[in-house]
């Protein structure tokens, strides 16, 4: 199986990031683009610990993340490969590119408070 910017379909485009989703068997891919800096504490807010409970395995093309582990904080930049164990959370620098692979059924009920956490903050 494969994929590329080209056939990964888009499920958010805004001016601020692009993530393009795929799931392959039990392991979601996104693609994701971020054009201003994403703080990603508020939107887990409701998780246990308010920390993502999905772990993650990626690569950075471009920019850099500041993951809190829970045990001290991470920096990941471009060109670096990273795993994060649940538990963890952070900030998305402006201009940083992603692929990042994640168990499928771990992301979507993570996403499921994220997303509602999302649309709350929308609401103003």
């Amino acid at each position: 199986m494969r994929g590329s910017l080209a056939d990964v379909p888009s499920t958010i485009d805004s001016p601020e990031i692009t993530i393009r989703e795929a799931e392959w068997d039990d392991i979601h891919i996104g693609f994701e683009s971020y054009r201003d800096r994403v703080d990603m504490r508020p939107l887990l807010k409701g998780l246990p610990d308010d920390r993502c409970q999905s772990p993650h395995w990626g690569y950075v093309l471009k920019g850099r993340l500041r993951v809190d582990t829970g045990e001290g904080e991470e920096i990941i930049e471009a060109g670096d490969a990273y795993y994060l164990k649940p538990g963890h959370t952070g900030v998305v620098e402006a201009g940083t590119e992603l692929v990042e692979f994640s168990p499928k059924d771990l992301y979507a009920k993570t996403m499921e408070v994220v997303n509602r956490n999302f649309a709350e903050m929308e609401k103003g």
